[in-house]
């Protein structure tokens, strides 16, 4: 069984190869555009472990939230491979994905999502079955972000980084800022869905987005004390 993902929900891009519990993983080049080194890198990652497309059993690609055009590349890339090859496709949330990279049992995603607000997700892990979403993604102000219930929380994601008031508000959990959606991720998650026979028509696949708009008006920047 052989699972390609795809993940590049945000600027650390990635691909992996999921051959019967065996992972290989590649990082896309920084600073350059996913839609131009996606394609390019997993033909080299399948030519390195002696794959290639006919050998693919399914695609799982990152789904979102994130990045706009980093979601359509993965979405588009994915859903054309897998009508060119008759393969089913396996979306990943990219909440869950974070999740599952921590390994803990119960985490709070939070993904820089630009224009001052965050990606948020509360997460469980299920044993070896996946990570469940405990409630719909959200799109946050960074003090808006609700403190999880209870103890032995991890919280992770780059909006750690990016928003300080979030450490500060959340620094009595463990906070582990570094940790992003790996494609590596999207591969094991995908194949515990596969498992479960979940997989997608790639004719229904679409991009997890959250927020339904790509810019602010200054108007609207301005008055959440943005600049203009």
């Amino acid at each position: 069984m052989q699972i390609l993902a795809l993940e590049t929900s945000t600027d650390a891009g990635s691909c992996a190869l999921w051959q019967d519990d065996q992972i290989l993983s590649v990082s896309c080049p920084a600073g350059q555009p996913h839609s131009e080194t996606l394609v390019p890198l997993v033909q080299q990652m399948l030519a390195e472990a002696g794959s290639g497309f006919a050998c693919l059993d399914a695609i799982a690609f990152g789904m979102g939230p994130g990045a706009f055009t980093g979601l359509r590349v993965a979405c588009g890339i994915a859903q054309g491979m897998a009508v060119a090859l008759g393969l089913p496709l396996l979306p990943v949330g990219s909440l869950e994905t974070m999740a599952w990279e921590a390994g803990g049992q119960r985490v709070v995603s939070l993904l820089d999502a630009r224009m001052g607000e965050v990606y948020w997700g509360l997460c469980e892990r299920h044993g070896g079955e996946g990570i469940v979403l405990l409630e719909e993604p959200g799109l946050l102000l960074p003090d808006a972000v609700p403190l999880p219930p209870g103890e032995n929380w991890q919280i992770v994601g780059n909006a750690l980084q990016a928003y300080p008031v979030l450490c500060s508000r959340l620094a009595a959990w463990d906070c582990q800022p570094q940790i992003l959606p790996q494609a590596r991720s999207v591969a094991e998650l995908g194949a515990l869905a596969l498992a479960r026979g979940e997989a997608l028509d790639p004719a229904l696949a679409v991009p997890r987005y959250v927020r339904n708009k790509v810019a602010r008006t200054t108007a609207e920047r301005l008055a959440d004390g943005g600049r203009s």
